[in-house]
């Protein structure tokens, strides 16, 4: 046997393999969009991170698939763009350097704008190295040539173009409505940033009496603090029980302001007394019916969540502080007179977690239905955004339909400021690109947009949109897929789909590929309050990139949620060792072969025509699914073709030429071997980019990188059917062998001796033909071989497709011992019986003992019971041979 040094050391080490091997890639600009003209583009824009910290799992599993995809299109010899970037995230992100400022004693007011947003660029440059650095750690396949910044100046030029162009079309306006404000950030949020939750409440029941003295009507509410803002009480005008009341008045308590009775179809008559009081500053129903009846708006709170001066003696108190405190005083008072229990769902900020509160305020707003509208159309068209799998596309039409008007604007210091100037003394409002000329006279709005109003803009702001003749823009836009999990279908794929065809007239993507989330072993979202979050880096270090990534891409279906396990991950490492371990066996053996050398011409083996022909399925079979964006299958079929078919069969047989004296033969094993490995590894690369890398720099090869090698293709003048065939057989007489021997507990180092009987001529001859494999793999110490064989009396067989294995006993099996040894196990079995009987026909054992010792015991009784029963069973059988 030749064997010859190399360079990969003898054990599977992933931190050193991935060691600088990302900077190496960075260094040869394999990554880099080339725009060469004879190649076809594709294009993926990375989801945005928030510029916030540390990515976690779901950015993990997130961009790896992304990776895996580009990976193989740049393989496959497209031009591939993958742009990174980072979002602002203004709530986010200002919350964070808020919280620093505070542990530093000071606050945003201390600093004002200007200062603030600069300490706020400072922070965006720390963190946004630290995402880099992460992204390299999982070995991304990055332009960072073309990076971009939701706050760069391209992107906010493209997003002052929207914003003016959507308000010059009536379709971007101001107005004072009823927003989600969330009192911890004291902002504005949109309809999909509260998350709600079952909260237990309480209904408060209350008497409002009646103005003349006549009576009282009867209220509840779940939020007692607002009736110091109502302005009127609803009735239906149906409803016989008040419609005499419409048109009066009633004393709203505490307050002592007269307010209207008035009828309105809103109110539903079957609920609760069928009277409503209406608080217009505070719940957007009440906003509604308050325009159609004139009422007064009264708003009782400050934007921290505080009682403002409207709310009389129960100024500055916090509102949850001043429901207990009303509360208190309208029992006093007689007015309320009942509590009674409630769980209700309850609006929360998704990025603070306080309570949202209704809230009037004056915001910007897109009115969403003309252009919700254009991109309902769009899916019934053959330029349609598909969805896989296919259920997303239910969700995201099912939101379309019933989208309303989006609030834009946000109280913050960091973001898109508004493009919007007050004239100082007129109040006239100017939107435009820039401030207008005489600037000293006017005012800019001091919010900024909602961070997903420039996130919407992605896939095409950052080819350099608004310049419609900038390169990338016409190569790259729109782009191919977008890779992103189902919960944010809403925030962000919708909006991406209107804006687009809004200002380019094309969809911003062809595919949406959606994944779920990452869960935990049992199935839990990961949170904070767990404590059952995974920092995806440290994975890393202990396990390497590429067996995370394996994990994640194949761990599930498109769309399903992922548990992670860190089981399965070491699992996925121990599949990395075994190709470790194979390649350096097939590396040791391939004897200085270069990739010149490799030559098939020679003739080829049973095994060497099959692993050819295995490998040809594979390569057909990881495509397909890949392209159909199925990587667990496509991960499952090439783990079954390493491990199985070359790692157990092919290498195994392999060394019969490898440590043979037949140099031809050697020759011909060493080239299928690199040749196999070689195409192996490619397929394998868009999964674990880094022991790809590494074996495939070993192996012989022609090129500088796998990044940029060709993608492998399916040979048809190495596909072998009969060769496959015959193949199979012989795998199947060696399973049958070997499992014959393990039944009768008889070494596969021991000799036996073996007939094969044949059906047939032709099976004969590829037994014959393969007899070198069968003498290696089962060892036998006489091997006969025909069409009429005769089977001794005493003897174990096995029947596969064509063939008949028999071992005669004599010489497999010393019957009598074997008898006696079972006889004692039986004894052994039926003494364990006994014992476990015994304790559980023991009245003292069965009153004591818990029930979990009682059922472990009836668990070992069946136990032994049924392992008895096999070994009888097996005695019967040898005495009656």
């Amino acid at each position: 046997m030749d064997t010859k040094e190399i360079t990969m050391p003898t054990k599977y080490d992933p931190q050193a393999i991935e060691q600088g091997r990302y900077d190496w890639w960075l260094k040869g600009k394999f990554f880099e969009a080339q725009n060469d003209e004879g190649k076809q583009p594709y294009t993926i824009v990375i989801p945005p991170p928030n510029v916030t910290g540390r990515l976690h799992l779901g950015h993990a599993w997130d961009t790896t698939l992304q990776d895996i995809v580009t990976r193989m299109k740049r393989m496959q010899g497209y031009d591939v763009l993958w742009l990174p970037g980072m979002d602002h995230a203004g709530i986010a992100t200002q919350a964070k350097v808020e919280e620093k400022l505070r542990s530093e004693g000071k606050s945003r007011y201390d600093l004002g704008r200007e200062k603030f947003v600069e300490e706020t660029w400072k922070w965006k440059e720390e963190y946004a190295s630290h995402i880099r650095q992460q992204w390299a750690k999982l070995g991304l396949g990055l332009d960072y040539s073309r990076e971009r910044f939701t706050l760069d100046e391209g992107l906010s030029a493209a997003v002052r173009e929207v914003f003016v162009t959507l308000y010059n079309k009536d379709l971007i306006y101001r107005g004072e409505y009823i927003i989600n404000w969330d009192p911890s950030t004291k902002t504005a949020l949109s309809d999909i940033e509260v998350i709600y939750k079952d909260v237990q409440g309480a209904f408060y029941h209350m008497k409002y009496p009646l103005a003349d003295g006549s009576g009282h009507i009867e209220v509840a509410t779940t939020r007692p603090e607002t009736m110091l803002g109502d302005t009127a009480v609803a009735v239906h005008p149906e409803d016989e029980r008040y419609k005499h009341l419409i048109g009066k008045t009633v004393i709203l308590p505490i307050v002592g302001r007269e307010i209207p009775i008035v009828g309105d179809d809103y109110v539903e008559m079957e609920f609760g007394s069928g009277a409503v009081k209406i608080t217009p500053a505070h719940d957007p129903n009440d906003f509604e019916l308050g325009n159609r009846h004139n009422l007064e708006r009264v708003l009782v709170m400050n934007e921290d969540g505080s009682m403002n001066e409207r709310a009389g003696k129960y100024q500055g108190m916090d509102r949850f502080e001043c429901r207990k405190q009303i509360v208190k005083d309208l029992q006093e008072q007689g007015i309320l007179f009942k509590i009674e229990e409630h769980l209700h769902s309850v609006g929360h900020s998704e990025r603070s977690g306080a309570v949202v509160e209704p809230y009037l305020s004056t915001q910007w707003f897109v009115k969403m239905q003309p252009l919700a509208n254009e991109a309902i159309a769009l899916q019934n068209k053959e330029n349609k955004v598909n969805f896989v799998p296919e259920r997303f596309e239910k969700t995201y039409l099912h939101w379309m339909e019933n989208i309303r008007d989006w609030c834009i604007s946000r109280q913050l210091w960091w973001g898109h400021r508004i493009p919007a100037w007050y004239h100082k003394q007129t109040g006239e409002v100017f939107v435009g690109h820039e401030a207008p000329a005489d600037g000293e006279n006017w005012e800019q709005d001091k919010d900024v947009l909602d961070t997903w109003f420039s996130s919407a803009l992605w896939p095409f702001s950052t080819m350099g949109w608004p310049d419609v003749e900038a390169e990338d823009f016409k190569r790259f836009f729109p782009t191919d897929v977008l890779v992103t999990g189902y919960d944010i279908i809403f925030f962000w794929v919708s909006r991406m789909i209107f804006q687009s065809l809004e200002f380019t007239g094309d969809r911003p993507f062809k595919d949406v590929l959606i994944h779920g989330l990452v869960r935990d072993e049992q199935g839990r979202k990961m949170s904070k309050s767990l404590g059952n979050g995974v920092d995806p880096m440290d994975v890393i270090d202990k396990y390497g990139a590429d067996a995370l990534r394996y994990f994640l891409s194949t761990g599930s279906s498109p769309g399903q949620d992922l548990r992670f396990s860190y089981e399965k991950v070491e699992s996925t490492w121990n599949f990395a060792n075994k190709i470790w371990n194979a390649s350096r066996f097939a590396l040791m053996n391939m004897d200085g072969m270069t990739y010149e050398e490799i030559d098939f011409s020679g003739e080829k083996s049973v095994a060497d025509k099959w692993i050819l022909t295995q490998l040809n399925e594979t390569i057909e079979q990881v495509t397909k699914l890949s392209e159909r964006y199925e990587f667990g299958e496509a991960g499952r079929a090439l783990y079954n073709f390493i491990w199985d078919d070359f790692c157990d069969w092919y290498i195994e047989m392999a060394k019969l030429p490898l440590y043979g004296e037949d140099d031809a033969a050697k020759k011909t094993t060493r080239s299928i071997l690199a040749h196999v490995l070689d195409q192996t590894m490619r397929l394998l690369h868009p999964f674990m980019p880094f022991i790809t890398e590494e074996i495939w720099q070993n192996l012989p090869h022609s090129g500088e990188s796998i990044t940029t090698a060709k993608w492998p293709e399916v040979n048809p003048a190495y596909s072998d059917e009969q060769a496959a065939q015959e193949m199979k057989m012989l795998m199947e007489m060696i399973r049958s062998v070997r499992n014959i021997r393990a039944e009768v507990n008889t070494p596969m180092s021991k000799k036996i001796k073996m007939l094969v009987k044949a059906k047939d001529d032709s099976i004969l001859k590829a037994i014959e033909k393969n007899q070198a494999y069968i003498e290696k793999f089962c060892n036998p110490e006489e091997l006969q071989m025909g069409i009429s064989l005769e089977t001794p009396e005493k003897a174990m067989t096995a029947v596969i497709t064509g063939l008949e294995i028999i071992l005669p006993l004599e010489g497999l099996i010393n019957i009598d011992e074997e008898i006696a040894r079972l006889e004692k196990e039986y004894d052994k079995f039926t003494k364990e019986v006994e014992r476990v009987e015994k304790k559980l026909n023991n009245p003292g054992f069965m009153k004591k003992a818990p029930e979990s010792v009682v059922a472990e015991e009836r668990a070992k009784e069946k136990d032994y019971r049924e392992k008895r029963a096999i070994v009888e069973a097996r005695i019967n059988e040898l005495k009656g041979i």
